[in-house]
């Protein structure tokens, strides 16, 4: 399979990324089946978390299991080394750093997709039981609206927000990023304050894009803002309500590993940190529903897939159970 450049913000420098697709039938060459194919995730980082939430809120847990890596990745570049078989097997000699997530095959022992927003639309049209009791994740004619949510939630917080917080920053730079953070909650605020959702009245993808980037504003990027920035940022009562809202949602709660994101975090950060850190917006942890299943994993291993007899790379993990009603 050939690699393509990956165009999304991430975490770390970006490597090339696979840009595999779920088809609608056996003609193409990845089409959905019960168990064939496995999130491999790593609840710390926001990407895997914001899949982990979509997987949960289609109920997919008994079709497409889920693999979850440590907390902080063992190798440079945001490597996690229990994929790099994986990624060997998908593109050889592969250059870059294995990361997560990756969305696997087991019946090949090969990489569908690293590319976030294809493996979340393929979650929500292509597996599961599309029934009238599944949530719309992403209504016919929203797209455009679900995109300029994500670019709000990409550039007006989490960019404006690291940039605020760069060590070496000039004040008036830092002045200029804050006002625009500050500008982006605003408008997220007058929309929460006539909606119960980001885009309405019902749930959907960009739910899911807003709160892990809440999530991530005031366990991450918080700790390297002064006090006053943060009494700022957290006077949205709209929009924290909301976020509350969510995390006590099964769907959203369980997979909230804030130890894990705080062990991330300070593995990685260069940045110092500012008195903003004492000052917390939400305790995520008594908002959150109790966590059902473990963070992390056992190394990964060769095992048979039962097919043709040959070992495919598989990290092994307990499976999850399903999501509890809300």
């Amino acid at each position: 399979m050939s690699a393509t450049p990956l165009t999304a913000v991430p975490s770390f420098p970006s490597p090339p990324s696979f840009r595999g697709r779920i088809g609608c039938d056996a003609r193409s060459g990845h089409y959905a089946a019960p168990r064939r194919y496995r999130l491999h995730l790593s609840l710390s980082c926001p990407h895997c978390l914001r899949i982990a939430v979509t997987h949960s809120l289609l109920g997919l847990d008994g079709e497409l299991p889920v693999t979850l890596l440590p907390a902080v990745p063992d190798g440079a570049d945001g490597e996690h080394s229990a994929l790099r078989p994986l990624y060997e097997a998908s593109a050889h000699h592969y250059p870059g750093a294995a990361t997560a997530p990756v969305l696997g095959d087991d019946w090949t022992g090969r990489i569908v997709s690293t590319h976030i927003p294809d493996i979340l639309r393929d979650l929500a049209r292509r597996f599961g039981d599309l029934g009238p009791d599944r949530p719309v994740l992403y209504p016919p004619g929203a797209e455009a609206e679900t995109r300029a949510l994500d670019q709000l939630c990409e550039q007006g917080v989490k960019a404006a927000a690291q940039r605020a917080g760069e060590p070496g920053t000039d004040p008036d730079a830092r002045g200029r990023a804050v006002a625009r953070l500050l500008r982006t909650l605003g408008a997220l605020e007058r929309r929460l304050a006539c909606r119960p959702y980001a885009l309405g009245e019902e749930l959907t993808a960009a739910d899911v894009q807003l709160w892990v980037t809440l999530v991530g504003l005031d366990t991450v990027h918080r700790w390297h803002l002064d006090a006053a920035a943060v009494h700022r940022i957290a006077d949205h009562p709209h929009l924290w309500s909301y976020a509350r809202r969510l995390s006590a949602h099964p769907a959203f709660g369980r997979h909230l590993d804030l130890d894990g994101i705080a062990r991330r975090h300070h593995a990685h950060c260069r940045g110092l940190e500012g008195a903003g850190a004492a000052v917390q917006i939400l305790d995520w942890q008594t908002h959150a529903t109790p966590a059902t299943s473990t963070t992390h994993t056992t190394p990964a291993t060769d095992v048979t897939d039962g097919t043709d007899g040959t070992a495919t790379p598989r990290t092994r993990a307990t499976e999850r159970p399903g999501p509890r009603p809300s």
